[in-house]
């Protein structure tokens, strides 16, 4: 039991007595321990912010084929090393372009806009396919996905990088990374 003495020392020769006070602090450190029980099971524990990603089955050989994607719908992204980005517009790359994370955004948002604005296509139609090279960091992979929600890409998917691509990535790396004369 916790007690608080607030008796006062031996001062000069009065004739009176005083009694000391005691006060029981059981109570307010019962009191105390309620409050902090209750305040901890009442908080709410901040929740992990994550994206949910519906992952592929793989198809069986009764399944029919999936659809044929129009070209001129699809902006494929090469993640490289160095935090570099690489794109084509369609699904052939006859043109490679060099990008950064900060100029990714409106390249994706451009695309975005050229599809949605053709009737015949229409809303959330634009396709992303991101590459990541072997040289691409994890949180290349993960700006990119944010990226994807960010920008309201509905229909993106991550594939391999081809050799051809490569050998363009390759390329498109050597000759930017000259120095004019």
């Amino acid at each position: 039991m916790a007690e608080l003495d607030t008796s006062q020392g031996k001062g000069g020769g009065g004739k009176s007595k005083k009694m000391s006070t005691r006060v029981d602090l059981t109570p307010m450190v019962d009191l105390a321990f309620l409050l902090i029980t209750f305040f901890m099971l009442t908080t709410t524990m901040n929740k992990p912010q994550v994206m949910e990603i519906n992952m592929p089955v793989k198809p069986k050989a009764e399944d029919p084929k999936p659809p044929e994607v129009e070209a001129s719908r699809v902006l494929t992204v090469i993640l490289g090393k160095d935090n570099t980005v690489w794109y084509y517009e369609g699904l052939e790359a006859p043109e490679i372009k060099n990008a950064n994370y900060q100029d990714i955004r409106k390249v994706i948002l451009d695309k975005k806009a050229a599809v949605e604005a053709n009737p015949a296509f229409g809303k959330d139609k634009t396709v992303v396919i991101i590459k990541p090279t072997d040289d691409a960091i994890y949180k290349n992979i993960v700006d990119m996905l944010d990226e994807m929600a960010i920008d309201g890409i509905k229909i993106y998917a991550m594939v391999p990088v081809t050799k051809t691509e490569l050998d363009l990535v390759g390329k498109g790396n050597t000759e930017a990374n000259k120095t004019p004369k």
